[in-house]
């Protein structure tokens, strides 16, 4: 599995993200990150690293694919530690809605 894996599944969904209306790293560390900026619709998508978010998602690669595909519940996730939020909570609230 590689971060392009995950960039073409996310891309099937990017329309979700614009009433988000926020900017959203997913960072999987080594395996690299994805960014989605919605903050002016349509969202688009980089594999650009950006330092300031509304709200950054750290985890593996494995686990943000298991999350894509609904093996792994969000809230689970980030109960568990396999998931850090940084930035705005209630983005990350948000974006459980937007990829679940």
């Amino acid at each position: 599995m590689s971060i392009v894996v995950i960039e073409t599944s996310l891309r099937e969904s990017l329309s979700a993200f614009d009433e988000l209306g926020k900017l959203v790293k997913f960072d999987c560390g080594e395996d690299g990150v994805i960014v989605i900026d919605a903050r002016n619709p349509p969202a688009m998508m980089s594999r650009d690293d950006v330092e300031e978010t509304d709200c950054t998602l750290e985890m593996a690669l494995d686990v943000l694919r298991q999350i894509l595909d609904r093996e792994l519940d969000p809230t689970s996730a980030f109960m568990s530690g396999r998931l850090r939020v940084r930035g705005d909570m209630m983005v990350a609230m948000e974006l459980s809605a937007v990829l679940g």
